[in-house]
Order: structure tokens, then C-alpha cells, then sequence
């Protein structure tokens, strides 16, 4: 017997819509911690609900608790923030130097997500011509997770300025596990639905009807 799909109101898809306009990457957290319960609870559900290739569940996700491995996540990340300033010249260089890229010291969770490169978890379905669907689908799941926090008030960022084999070091994670994320989360400090570059005025979204092409 097949489940009844939900009929989703006008103002469920309005809602929805402010969804998505409101999960922003967020940089600026309250050190006010979260509810252990709740948040647990927040981790497990979205990742339960997440796709995957094949059902393979590839994702692996560890919350870094301790202040000693977050000290080290924080000192690789501000060697690879200095390296890529050098890119920059000029105006440039001092306008990326004054942004703020994560919030690693004072996000009160703090997340890396990996994932899996050959899990025996779907037996190799849907991903034999393409098998960075895996990748795909720890992705989706961070994707589910980040709205689901935004709708529960929590806000996430993602880091990215570190490198994968320097994070699979510092936590002491098998080679078959690749890293994809690091994601530090919170309540906001301020809340805009303006992406914070736009308003720090480093880069204008790009009109999305030039993305889209027709053949």
C-alpha cells in the first residue's frame, strides 16, 4: 500500500521559500551553546533523511569537542588563510584580509564531515560510471542539515580554507575516508538573508538567468 504524499500549503511553500533565502553562510556565532539533546537529535534526523547513491550513507561526521583539536584546526586554518591572501595584490589583498572567513573561535559546535570512498553500504549501485556520486551525496546531506538548522534558528558555516589531507592528520582518520567539510554552528550573532560578501561588497551575485542556458 503506498503512503499518501503530503499536500504542502501556499503558505508551507512562502515559508519554504524564506528557507531558503534566510540559510546563509554565517561567520558570527553567540558563544551560548546549544542543547545537547537537541542538537544530537538535529545531527542524527538530518542525516537520516539525507539521499545517497544507491542508499550507501557515505557520510561520516565527528564533532570536535575537545579545545586541543580545535586549537589545531584553528592554527592550520590561519597558515592556509595567510597562503592564500598571496593570490591578491593591491586593494585586494587588504579587502580579503579584512573579512571574516569563518567562526572558528566562537562557533560552539564544530563539525567535519567525510566521506566515504568505497562503502560496502549499497554494494556499488549507481555509482560504477560515477563514483563521485559518494561525494555527491555527503554533500546533499550537509545541504539537509543546513536547513534543517536554519529552520530550527541555528546557523552554519562552512570553512574551507583548509586542506583534506592536513584535516585527516590532525584527526586521525582512516585514508578511505575522504575529507569534505568543516562546518562550524550556532546561534547567529546578527541574521541578514543578504549573502555577507554582497554586503562586504567583495562580490555582486550573478543574475541567475545568465546561468541557465537552453539547447
Amino acid at each position: 500500500m503506498n503512503d499518501l504524499p503530503p499536500e504542502f500549503s501556499d503558505q508551507f511553500l512562502t515559508e519554504f521559500d524564506q528557507l531558503l533565502s534566510w540559510r546563509r553562510d554565517v561567520r558570527s556565532f553567540k558563544k551560548n551553546p546549544l542543547d545537547e539533546e537537541k542538537f544530537e537529535k538535529l545531527l542524527i534526523q538530518a542525516l537520516k533523511q539525507s539521499p545517497s547513491v544507491g542508499n550507501s550513507q557515505p557520510w561520516r561526521a565527528i564533532r570536535l569537542k575537545t579545545s586541543e583539536i580545535r586549537k589545531k584546526v584553528r592554527a592550520h586554518v590561519e597558515v592556509e588563510h595567510q597562503q592564500s591572501a598571496k593570490i591578491y595584490g593591491g586593494d585586494a589583498v587588504k579587502h580579503y584580509n579584512r573579512l571574516k572567513l569563518h567562526g572558528l573561535d566562537t562557533a560552539p559546535e564544530q563539525l567535519a564531515i567525510f566521506s566515504v570512498k568505497d562503502p560496502q553500504e549499497g554494494k556499488g549501485l549507481g555509482r560504477q560510471t560515477m563514483p563521485e556520486t559518494l561525494v555527491w551525496s555527503t554533500i546533499m546531506a550537509i545541504h539537509t542539515l543546513w536547513l534543517k538548522a536554519r529552520a530550527e534558528g541555528i546557523g552554519l558555516g562552512w570553512v574551507s580554507i583548509l586542506r583534506a589531507d592536513k584535516m585527516n592528520e590532525i584527526l586521525e582518520c582512516p585514508a578511505e575516508w575522504q575529507f569534505i567539510a568543516y562546518l562550524c554552528m550556532g546561534y547567529p550573532e546578527e541574521e541578514s538573508q543578504t549573502p555577507e560578501l554582497v554586503r562586504e561588497k567583495w562580490q555582486e551575485r550573478v543574475p541567475t538567468e545568465k546561468l541557465i542556458l537552453h539547447r
